[in-house]
């Protein structure tokens, strides 16, 4: 890390609750208007949710070793010792965000709500300016020509 890069990427509350505000707020909207996925119990529609906890689980697990292994911290209010590029890195920039947002669809299956689901763009892109443009801009001074390599191979979702 250089001695003229800030100390943390600034983000100072934890990205995951602006997937749990968007869950709140589908709800909030799902009590108002009723718009459900499928009437009634569905099978299908508890698979889907199962299969996006799963999806979730699996992406996360796998980046969270990637930062262990590269012994540096997943919180983003403290500071990167290590710029993670193994794992899920390599075809994500963001794989703990993209599996939130598996996370998050698999929640809005659980709840048979169209709400959360018409949410999710306002989610992501919040995530986006709110905390992936931080994270980024402390990573390009935090590891300098070391990121921009990395940044210029591996796309930031998907």
């Amino acid at each position: 890390m250089s001695a003229e890069s800030p100390a943390h990427p600034g983000v100072v509350f934890p990205p995951p609750l602006l997937y749990v505000a968007g869950l709140l707020a589908g709800w909030l909207l799902d009590q108002w208007r009723r718009l459900a996925i499928t009437p009634g119990p569905s099978t299908l529609r508890i698979a889907g949710a199962m299969f996006g906890v799963v999806l979730w689980l699996v992406i996360f697990a796998s980046a969270f070793a990637t930062f262990r292994r590269a012994n540096t911290t997943l919180i983003p209010n403290r500071p990167a010792t290590a710029l993670a590029t193994g794992g899920p890195y390599r075809w994500t920039r963001n794989p703990m965000y993209v599996s939130l947002v598996a996370l998050y669809l698999g929640a809005a299956l659980f709840m048979n709500s169209w709400w959360p689901v018409a949410l999710l763009p306002v989610v992501v892109v919040l995530v986006d300016r709110l905390v992936i443009a931080r994270e980024e801009r402390y990573l390009a001074a935090a590891f300098r020509g070391e990121y921009e390599a990395y940044r210029s191979r591996v796309r930031r979702w998907v």
